[in-house]
């Protein structure tokens, strides 16, 4: 089985190696780290004797949801060394401020040959893996290395279910290795195992998002803050993670807003940095009067958008907002995270497509602290928000309250990993 999918994976590296190729010319995607992701190991990396802990974060959202789980296994077993891994730029810059350079790197390829080379180098007694990390190869190299192996925040995506199930007999052979998995409801353990887990190996402990702390004010926040206060521009709608086909609904909807509401002003933050310019030519042509972030020298934005050409200061901008919308919704892109927003207590509009992350819209819903609209009601329902102040404010409030009731995951995980190591410590001594 292991010979045929690296033979497999192999041929789709070849066929999909052109677009790599094209992105790395276009955008420098994929070219940092990867000599790291075929088995290069950077001596600053290898195994400096004790015991090591390997957490694999896939993006942004995993490094960001693993950070408090990483700090407190530092804190309850310091002899651990911990190393992150992750598969996104973006992700390794942030996990790299997070736990230091010398402890991060990118992930490998899931060929036997390169996974091995990092399992030499590290020698991890420990390996965690972020939410449904499944990789073959990677899952039997960390069995014959002897690690256990903890799968955190595991879930099972409506989207992933189904091609799961078709493979559900391989996929039990496949996940034999992993000791435990610590779903994030009872929903994703009942998946879990129907595509092939144990089901004595399968515990409910929450999802990490709900702990992750809201962020620090950034300068750009206190700058906007005091320039929107000192020109009277408002209401402020901060429009985040947006995709392609979102942002011109959106600039229609503002568009409504502001014949009502002059001095509206929009923050617009698309998803991927690789689309900046192409959403700031399609606001070149939308009539909308706008600047960009990189260039925003502290000038008037009243009636006009703000392009927020920037990494990592979304999570603090949701603070100025009179009403938050998370994209990737609009369209069929599975959703973003609503928990940033929610950390500033502003009220939150999602579209219809939010399978990423159904279960924590689902918990918001319950409590009316989420809209969930559909496209061509953006413009009326951001109008009806405004002009309902009671509502408005309550559904900010009612989101902070969510938030707070969900909150408990990691120290429930933490729990598990020490019970984990400590049995493995005991099956390690003789006889």
């Amino acid at each position: 089985m292991y010979f045929l999918y690296s033979v497999l994976l192999a041929l789709a590296l070849v066929v999909v190696s052109p677009y790599w190729l094209w992105q790395m010319l276009r955008h420098g995607k994929y070219r940092t780290g990867l000599r790291q992701r075929f088995g290069v190991i950077p001596a600053r990396l290898r195994h400096r004797g004790g015991k090591c802990a390997w957490i694999h974060a896939v993006s942004v959202g995993e490094v960001l949801a693993i950070s408090e789980l990483a700090r407190g296994l530092r804190a309850e077993m310091p002899d651990y060394r911990i190393v992150v891994s992750t598969t996104t730029d973006t992700a390794q810059k942030l996990a790299a401020s997070r736990f230091g350079p010398d402890n991060v790197f990118y992930f490998p390829l899931d060929f036997a040959f390169a996974v091995r080379r990092w399992f030499n180098a590290l020698n991890p007694d420990l390996v965690i893996l972020a939410e449904t990390e499944f990789w073959p190869n990677f899952l039997r190299v960390a069995a014959e290395q002897g690690a256990r192996v903890a799968v955190v925040n595991a879930r099972i995506s409506d989207r992933s279910l189904a091609g799961y199930r078709r493979w559900k007999t391989l996929l039990r052979r496949v996940l034999a290795p992993v000791d435990i998995f610590l779903a994030q409801t009872p929903e994703d353990a009942r998946r879990l195992t129907e595509i092939g887990a144990p089901a004595e190996r399968v515990r409910v402990a929450g999802n990490l998002k709900f702990d992750v702390p809201p962020p620090r004010s950034c300068d750009i926040t206190d700058q906007l803050k005091s320039a929107l206060a000192n020109s009277h521009a408002g209401p402020v709608l901060v429009c985040g993670s947006t995709v392609a086909g979102e942002e011109e609904i959106l600039v229609r909807a503002f568009h409504a807003v502001v014949e009502r509401y002059p001095e509206a002003v929009m923050l617009l933050a698309p998803r991927h940095p690789e689309r900046f310019e192409e959403v700031a030519q399609l606001l070149t042509h939308s009539d909308s009067p706008f600047a960009r972030r990189s260039r925003w020298q502290g000038e008037s934005l009243n009636r006009s958008i703000l392009l927020v050409d920037s990494i990592g200061e979304l999570a603090s901008l949701y603070a100025l907002a009179t009403i938050a919308f998370v994209g990737g919704s609009l369209v069929p892109r599975g959703g973003h995270n609503i928990i940033e927003p929610a950390h500033q207590g502003v009220p939150i509009l999602v579209g219809m497509h939010t399978e990423n992350f159904r279960d924590i819209v689902n918990v918001f819903q319950d409590h009316d602290a989420v809209r969930v609209i559909a496209a061509d009601r953006l413009g009326e329902t951001f109008l009806g928000l405004l002009s309902d102040d009671p509502e408005r404010l309550g559904m900010g409030r009612r989101a902070t309250a969510v938030l707070e009731s969900q909150q408990g995951a990691t120290r429930r995980m933490l729990h598990e990993l020490q019970r984990l190591v400590v049995r493995s410590a005991h099956e390690a001594q003789p006889a």
